[in-house]
């Protein structure tokens, strides 16, 4: 029997070597007075500018053509958005044996952010999975989630994750949504200078996202917030995370295959419907919890590596599947015949901007 090779390393993503320096930065140099103020100012205006950026880079006419496939997008929508939220509000059992409740209330706002984008073509990609049905469920679950997301955080969190009041509501709209349909607006004079500078502005938008963690934990190392979370609550919040990541990995598998989904699809649905996406995440966190959007976004930070690990080793292990003749004659989509591939969304495949996840 073939013995199968380990992978030769983990992904360790840079990034959240940044995003962890970024909160060594905060605990050690935390904004105060005037320095907080300027810092949330700037935080304010580097999150309009992400959401700004995404509905640049999203053309939204192509990605429609994915709608073809829309069993897929609904599978992938109702995993993130429904299967998600009902295991972070399962987890409520565990409070306050396992978890605090400002860690659970963290762990319950990872449940509700959108999918990623761009890891889940990588790993799909290398799985020889559906990319263009990838690249699509990721970028419907975007731009479902700026409203899905709050309304959602407002009906399961309520007052203890800021609520959903007018000041808040107003808060999202300007911050989240209008940035997002003026980038849609103008992408047909900006989109292809977007297209042509894809590898500065990724960096402008990863840096917007470190001002938006120095800000949120800065104000939390203040407030004093850390004093609340032990080494023994860290690695619960660890061990739940990893059960929740299995659940969600076997049911988008499993349940893609009782559902008679071809192998490229469920492929697909796997990667796009078990993860959830830090880059849409911690804006998001910033403008719902405030003053507690350091404590919200840590366990969304160390899932986000977590899934990244798992996810690298379960691609490399599907790339191994030997394929049918079908399959292997159908190499843009891994060749999916139960429910008709997606070949339609080639298109969007190749339009349709990547970001981290």
């Amino acid at each position: 029997m073939k013995r199968l090779r380990r992978p030769s390393r983990l992904p360790i993503d840079p990034y959240i070597l940044l995003l962890l320096g970024t909160v060594g930065l905060a605990a050690l140099f935390p904004a105060r007075g005037t320095g907080a103020d300027v810092a949330s100012g700037a935080s304010t205006a580097a999150i309009a500018f992400l959401f700004f950026l995404y509905g640049a880079r999203l053309s939204t006419g192509e990605a429609m053509d994915g709608l073809r496939h829309w069993r897929l997008h609904v599978t992938v929508l109702a995993c993130t958005f429904v299967v998600f939220p009902l295991l972070g509000l399962a987890a409520r059992g565990l409070v306050p044996t396992l978890l605090s409740r400002p860690l659970y209330q963290g762990l319950l706002f990872l449940t509700l952010v959108p999918s990623t984008i761009q890891s889940s073509i990588a790993f799909t990609s290398i799985a020889r999975g559906n990319v263009p049905a990838a690249i699509c469920a990721g970028s419907f679950s975007s731009m479902v989630g700026i409203v899905v997301t709050p309304l959602l955080a407002a009906a399961l969190l309520g007052n203890s994750g800021g609520g959903l009041s007018a000041d808040s509501l107003l808060a999202i709209v300007l911050q989240l949504l209008v940035p997002f349909v003026a980038g849609q607006v103008l992408r047909r004079w900006i989109g292809g200078f977007v297209a042509r500078h894809k590898r500065i502005l990724g960096l402008v938008d990863r840096g917007s996202i470190l001002l938006v963690v120095y800000t949120a934990f800065s104000e939390g190392m203040v407030r004093g917030i850390w004093h609340q979370v032990s080494v023994a609550r860290l690695g619960a919040l660890l061990a739940v995370e990893a059960v929740l990541l299995a659940v969600m990995l076997a049911l988008t598998w499993y349940g893609a295959r009782a559902l008679r989904f071809g192998r490229a699809d469920r492929i697909a649905i796997q990667f796009a419907g078990s993860k959830k996406s830090l880059a849409s995440g911690l804006p998001m966190a910033g403008v719902l919890f405030g003053a507690h959007a350091s404590l919200a976004v840590l366990p969304l930070m160390l899932f986000h590596q977590m899934q990244l690990m798992v996810c690298a080793v379960i691609a490399k292990r599907r790339a191994r599947d030997p394929l049918t003749a079908r399959e292997a004659a159908d190499p843009a989509t891994g060749g999916d015949g139960g429910t008709g591939g997606d070949g339609g969304t080639g298109a969007a495949a190749r339009a349709v901007g990547t970001r981290t996840g």
